[in-house]
């Protein structure tokens, strides 16, 4: 089986950390003391020790923050889940900021030979001072990501629209004006003598598939119940042309008809299988459509005899494009494909109601 890519899920954010380490670290030491009577201080010296006792707790404080925030990221990665998030952010802060505090002025008041005892007012005072870096530390990280992936998202969108505009431009293989191409199907089918159903039947066929190229081509997604429906149209065209060559086996639960796929991406692995492999009486193609809910995923498998002659080798183009659609449509699982007993198996992750 191919190796298939996974959607990526959202990743921490990039920053330069050493260098905001560095930086922020001791910035943000130094102004912790400025609400603790800095400028009220006269020597050098006890300035130099105060920012270094402030450093040892602004660092304490910075890096459990920063660990808090990647840990729910990395738990709750997703915009839509940026709400709890917060609020786990805001309950993990109280704690750390709370024991934390609590540790570092006890064990500061030993060292400098008090008891370890301090009265609950100066606790109290202490954890509201404190509580600001780790509060500063979790909105530069949080903000960072939030426009991270807001910029992503933005990214993913132009990509998908322009990887729905190429497959649109692969499934009409040309750039004829619709209202050119309806009008003379029209004439067309007004030509054909009324007696002559297949023939009537075969033009509406083809103008039922050329509009859904059409009324998809603005879709990110399509229910399984129009794609399904489109791919019936499609192959009733080739059956004209293959007959009893090509034999259709579907298999799919009403409950899947809702769910979501890439516009025609059935369609392309549809038309795939009737480009690369033999379909003749002796030997007659035969296609499988079947859908999964427990495995969450629509296949589309075909008897696999390679055309040896007519046709040059496929170049996965179209697969790649599908892959790549659903990676950009952040599908909950990628897409598979596979080969054995002589079949030829894709699996199209199903999307959510929209």
């Amino acid at each position: 089986m191919p190796a298939s890519t996974p959607p990526e899920p959202p990743r921490p954010i990039r920053l330069n950390d050493r260098l905001f380490l560095l930086v922020g670290i001791p910035v943000m030491a130094l102004l912790a003391l400025l609400p603790r009577g800095l400028l009220s201080i006269t020597s050098a010296w006890q300035v130099v020790v105060a920012w270094l006792i402030s450093l040892v707790f602004t660092t304490v404080f910075w890096v459990l923050g920063r660990t808090l925030w990647l840990q729910l990221f990395r738990r709750f990665p997703s915009m839509s889940q940026t709400h709890k998030r917060l609020w786990l952010l805001g309950l993990g802060s109280l704690v750390i900021t709370m024991g934390a505090t609590a540790v570092l002025l006890i064990t500061t008041n030993k060292l400098m030979g008090g008891s370890g005892e301090l009265p609950f007012p100066d606790l109290l005072r202490e954890f509201g001072l404190n509580l600001i870096p780790t509060v500063i530390v979790q909105l530069v990280y949080e903000s960072s990501n939030y426009f991270r992936q807001w910029a992503e998202n933005v990214r993913r969108a132009e990509q998908l629209q322009s990887a729905g505009v190429q497959s649109q431009l692969e499934a009409l293989q040309s750039q004829l004006d619709p209202h050119f191409l309806f009008n003379n199907l029209n004439t067309l089918s007004a030509l054909i003598e009324p007696e002559n159903e297949p023939a009537q039947q075969f033009v509406e066929q083809l103008s039922d598939v050329y509009r859904y190229v059409l009324l998809t081509r603005d879709k990110t997604t399509v229910s399984l119940a129009e794609e399904l429906a489109f791919v019936d149209t499609f192959l009733a065209l080739h059956k004209a042309r293959f007959r009893d060559n090509l034999r259709v086996v579907r298999a799919v639960p009403t409950a899947a008809l809702p769910l979501r796929v890439a516009p025609l991406s059935v369609q392309l692995l549809v038309e795939n299988a009737l480009k690369h492999n033999v379909a003749s009486q002796q030997h007659p193609l035969e296609l499988r459509l079947t859908a999964d809910l427990a495995g969450g995923y629509v296949a589309v498998e075909n008897t696999l005899r390679p055309r040896t002659a007519g046709l040059a080798p496929g170049t996965g183009t179209g697969l790649r494009n599908v892959r790549h659609r659903y990676h950009l449509l952040q599908a909950p699982q990628p897409v598979e494909v596979s080969e054995g007993n002589g079949w030829f198996r894709v699996q199209l992750p199903l999307l959510p109601p929209s």
